[in-house]
């Protein structure tokens, strides 16, 4: 039986740039996977765990807010720490936060991994009974080749003794919090804590680990993690479509896209106008059976005059991920003779990404004109169409 006092330490501190789908990076940690922040899931991973006494989420300095909205709320779960410039560093205020508790085990956990299973946990711990650390590790499967240069090979490797660390990395308090305090004085970055217990002389077991305890690394991967929570045979594809139009009046730009182009006119409309995102928004709401953007943001509501188009996505976007849905692909076609749309379609991306939490390759922005027809050829207004294509879970 694995001794009564177990802490761990869930690190979040990173930026979780690599993650972001564009605009202001928002940290991984905190972007949703099937309706639940992943730091969320990951401590939810740790909470499951009845042995474990205490948790302590180490932060970064500037995401004191994020993480209190979260709303996580445990007696084991203690208030969040202040990480470091590095890793290491983080872990290691994490080491001194438990410190005054002195917990006979440590489990460090990296944020990004959400899924570390209760079976998985108990197998570290399990090691750690006869070891001064233990991790889970998978075998490699690929050839794995080694570059000087990362140009012309220079050797291959025995994968057959090659892992692939992940994490929970467990160990003896003592050992790997004065592991931690000697690694902090050389001049040196340790990869994982693994790495500093190996250096310090401890002796490091392994366990088999899990093809689902992914690191969240990149904006590909939260495909991968909703996958694992929903499981592809649940889901079925819905498509919605989305259509709007408004006409120009006096003004110096329009908004398209969540993008401010300068034009010699505006679009007259209760909120900023935008064609393109109000088509889209209606496409997903049709996709979830939520009727349209009229119903949730009333045009006789004040409060929304001159609001932000992009508001009504977002609100849009975490209606999907609240039903346990995943955004597929989104398609948009704007219908003017002007202004020029190509050149600011990256931008228009790169919002409805940033707005939704996707990556940009699942949204398609296109324009074309009426061939001078009609009120739009007459530049009296322009047109959005747009279809949006999402997978929900099946409730037949």
């Amino acid at each position: 039986m694995p001794p009564k006092s177990i802490a761990v330490i869930i690190v979040a501190a990173g930026r979780g740039e690599r993650a972001s789908v564009g605009g202001e990076p928002d940290p991984k940690q905190y972007r949703p996977v099937a309706g639940a922040p992943v730091l969320s899931r990951t401590v939810a991973a740790f909470l499951d765990v009845p042995e474990i006494a205490r948790i302590v989420p180490v932060i970064h300095p500037d995401h004191s807010e994020r993480y209190a909205g979260l709303g996580l709320s445990d007696k084991r779960l203690m208030a969040p720490v202040i990480g470091g410039d590095s890793r290491q560093a983080s872990v290691l205020e994490g080491l001194k936060a438990l410190a005054p508790h002195k917990p006979d085990l440590v489990l460090i956990q990296d944020a990004a991994r959400p899924f570390a299973s209760p079976a998985l946990i108990s197998d570290v711990l399990t090691v750690l009974q006869t070891h001064d650390g233990a991790l889970p590790a998978l075998p490699l499967t690929d050839t794995i080749k080694r570059s000087l240069d990362g140009a012309l090979v220079a050797t291959t490797e025995d994968r057959h003794q090659l892992f692939a660390a992940q994490t929970p990395q467990g160990f003896r308090f003592g050992q790997i919090f004065s592991a931690h305090m000697r690694a902090a004085t050389v001049r040196r970055q340790f990869t994982d804590d693994a790495e500093i217990a190996e250096w310090a002389g401890l002796r490091v077991g392994m366990v088999m680990g899990s093809t689902d305890n992914i690191k969240i690394t990149h904006p590909e991967d939260f495909a991968r993690a909703e996958r694992i929570v929903l499981g592809d045979s649940r889901m079925e594809t819905r498509i919605g479509t989305g259509y709007d139009v408004h006409q120009f009046e006096a003004g110096d730009a329009v908004w398209l896209g969540g993008v401010r182009i300068p034009h010699t006119a505006k679009l007259k409309g209760h909120s900023d106008a935008d064609v393109a995102l109000h088509a889209l928004t209606d496409a997903i709401l049709g996709a979830i059976g939520e009727g349209d953007i009229g119903i949730h943001f009333p045009p006789s509501d004040m409060q929304w005059r001159g609001t932000a188009s992009v508001v009504f996505l977002k609100h849009a976007g975490l209606l999907v991920a609240n039903a346990g849905g995943r955004i597929v692909n989104l398609d948009v076609t704007i219908v003017c003779e002007a202004p020029r749309i190509a050149e600011h379609v990256p931008a228009m991306r790169a919002v409805i990404a940033e707005a939704l939490g996707i990556v940009t390759s699942r949204i398609a922005i296109k324009a074309t004109t009426s061939e001078k027809l009609g009120f739009i050829g007459r530049e009296e207004g322009m047109v959005a169409m747009a279809s949006a294509s999402i997978e929900l879970p099946r409730n037949d």
